[in-house]
């Protein structure tokens, strides 16, 4: 593929009478992209809405949707024609294009030292603008796996008002939002065919920070829906990364951490509006008490999946909700093992995981006895231990293979079993939910 010498955002437009946002990229003038994202008219009220924020909104979004664009090649120079960035702001983008793309770099070679340089041309950045609030009104984004279904039972069992959110078209998505019996607002996004098509022809690919985009994307619909706060889902391991590369710790799921989610509320307050807050809501929860809150909740188990293969936007979506093969599939199964009992556990998942002995490698990732932990969205060594622990006591699944190799490499090394399990199944302190929040959910409560 050819080398491109500048990443160009070009322009982004929104029509409010199709809720039709359209973002603009070149690669030199000569490549381009349009990316269009489409509202659900349904709600939509962007006559009440600042347009000033609002258009400050669309710029960031602008800025974070061009990250899809700007690794088919990486070039060394940014250009930016749809706005200005404080030093501040640029120095913000450099960080969340460097951080997301950790994966990216690691799988393609590339040394991101001094690669991405977002040009700083503003001296001064605009007051942040006040919005209306909407009476403690909550946008849930979902996207079909437990976690954010643990959060939104959880802000109903506190009688808030909340509202499903989702970016794409997907029958589990739709299956929960029916039996959670809320409201469902739905984004459609669609990439420009030429990018697969560069794809092909060998341009960079790899894993994006689709967290940081769907951030940014919900504070548009927090402002054109009428929303005060917005409940992500992110758990406390996601902060932990899988390995170092030049230097720096790469994190798959680093759009999903503690730092960016600290970062992103700086920056929506500072140079967006203070009127929204959006956190996780789990933040304080590790994936295994996650996945206890979730089995004492049956009737999401036929529409729920964490594995990926559902979700990829080219392939043909399988039949089955799990793909039994994948670090997804392999580290649920685990997280539910702990508390499910068997025939359950195989009613959820077809087949009895623990009984494929072509999964001891990725198992034994997952425990932390070799490589590291995979680029997925998967919890720690220290989670799965305490998972398989639990699953012993509950006296099943001990005779399978995956559980022998377990109690042989892993648990005897293990000195204080109640320790550990208490360890992570116990609620961190370090979140980011905001006081306003804590506060209105102390008045549902």
């Amino acid at each position: 593929m050819k080398q491109y010498e500048t990443f160009i955002f070009d322009s982004y437009t929104f029509d409010p009478k199709e809720g039709k946002i359209e973002l603009k990229y070149s690669l030199d003038d000569e490549m381009h992209f349009t990316e269009t994202v489409t509202l659900q008219r349904d709600g939509l009220f962007p006559s009440g809405v600042d347009l000033e924020l609002l258009d400050r909104a669309l710029f960031a979004l602008h800025l974070i949707g061009g990250i899809s664009y700007y690794k088919t090649c990486c070039p060394k120079k940014m250009e930016i024609r749809s706005g200005k960035l404080t030093k501040e702001q640029a120095e913000f983008w450099n960080t969340v294009y460097e951080k997301g793309l950790g994966e990216f770099f690691y799988r393609n070679n590339l040394d991101p030292e001094g690669l991405i340089s977002f040009p700083a041309d503003a001296q001064d950045a605009p007051e942040p603008i006040e919005v209306q609030k909407f009476h403690d009104r909550v946008l849930v984004p979902i996207g079909g796996g437990k976690d954010s279904i643990v959060t939104l039972e959880m802000l109903r069992a506190c009688r808030m008002d909340c509202t499903l959110f989702r970016l794409g078209e997907h029958p589990l998505i739709n299956e929960t939002a029916e039996v959670a019996k809320l409201p469902l607002i739905s984004v459609k996004r669609q990439l420009p065919s030429v990018l697969f098509q560069l794809n092909e022809e060998g341009a960079l690919n790899g894993h994006v920070p689709i967290t940081a985009y769907l951030s940014f994307l919900s504070v548009i619909a927090a402002l054109l829906y009428g929303f005060d706060f917005i409940a992500m889902s992110a758990e406390r391991s996601a902060s932990e990364g899988n390995v170092e590369y030049k230097g720096k710790m790469i994190n798959h799921q680093w759009s999903k951490s503690l730092e960016f989610e600290r970062m992103f509320q700086k920056y929506v307050h500072r140079f967006l509006t203070p009127g929204i807050d959006c956190f996780s809501l789990l933040r304080s929860m590790s994936e295994l008490h996650i996945a206890q809150h979730f089995c004492t909740l049956p009737q999401y188990f036929r529409c729920a999946t964490s594995c990926n293969k559902n979700w990829r936007i080219l392939e043909e979506k399988p039949k089955e909700r799990w793909c039994g093969t994948c670090p997804k599939c392999a580290f649920s199964f685990c997280q539910f093992a702990a508390f499910l009992p068997k025939k359950q556990l195989l009613e959820i998942f077809g087949k009895n995981l623990y009984q494929d002995e072509s999964l001891l490698p990725l198992y034994r990732q997952l425990l932390g006895l070799t490589g590291f932990k995979p680029f997925e969205c998967v919890g720690t060594p220290e989670e799965t231990a305490a998972a398989m622990l639990l699953a012993v006591q509950q006296g099943e699944l001990e005779e399978t293979p995956v559980m022998q190799m377990f109690l042989l490499e892993k648990a005897e090394s293990i000195t204080d079993i109640p320790k550990l399990i208490r360890s992570v199944l116990e609620p961190s302190s370090e979140h980011a939910v905001s006081a306003r929040f804590l506060m209105r959910l102390d008045a549902h409560t």
